[in-house]
Formats: structure tokens, C-alpha cells, sequence
């Protein structure tokens, strides 16, 4: 038995989206690895993967994500 219990890191009054358990929670219940946030709302939890897919959308068709290295670069290898 530990002597230590190992702690989820956040406090109540923050929201957070959990991956696994696919609910949003108030203060840490699952493990960091395991969720989004901390949000300042429960709405924004709520919507945590709509944000998350709307970013990536924007990544993806970000024209300087997709830039070629500029030549002499060391990714020309």
C-alpha cells in the first residue's frame, strides 16, 4: 500500500471533459491523461471535443503548417 495517494491536479470551480468516461466533471476526477481542460464553465467542457475538431480543422488548413523547409534547412536531409 502507498503512503502516498497520487492526486489528480485541479480544483473545484474548474470543468473538465473526460475522454474515457465521456462527461464533463467538476475539479479533477480522472487523471490528467485522461481529459481536457480546466474550463471556466460547464458549457465550455461541454463542447470541449467540438472545440478540440474545430482547431484541428484550423491547423489542418493552416497554410504555414504545411510550409516545405526552406532549402539549406537541416530537415533536407
Amino acid at each position: 500500500m502507498p503512503l502516498f495517494k497520487k492526486r489528480t491536479v485541479g480544483k473545484p470551480g474548474e470543468w473538465y471533459y473526460c475522454l474515457e468516461h465521456k462527461k464533463v466533471e467538476e475539479g479533477p476526477e480522472c487523471p490528467a491523461k485522461d481529459r481536457f481542460g480546466p474550463y471556466a464553465t460547464r458549457a465550455e467542457a461541454e463542447h470541449a471535443m467540438q472545440t478540440a475538431r474545430e482547431r484541428n480543422l484550423e491547423w489542418e488548413n493552416d497554410p504555414k503548417w504545411h510550409d516545405a523547409p526552406a532549402a539549406g534547412s537541416p530537415d533536407d536531409d
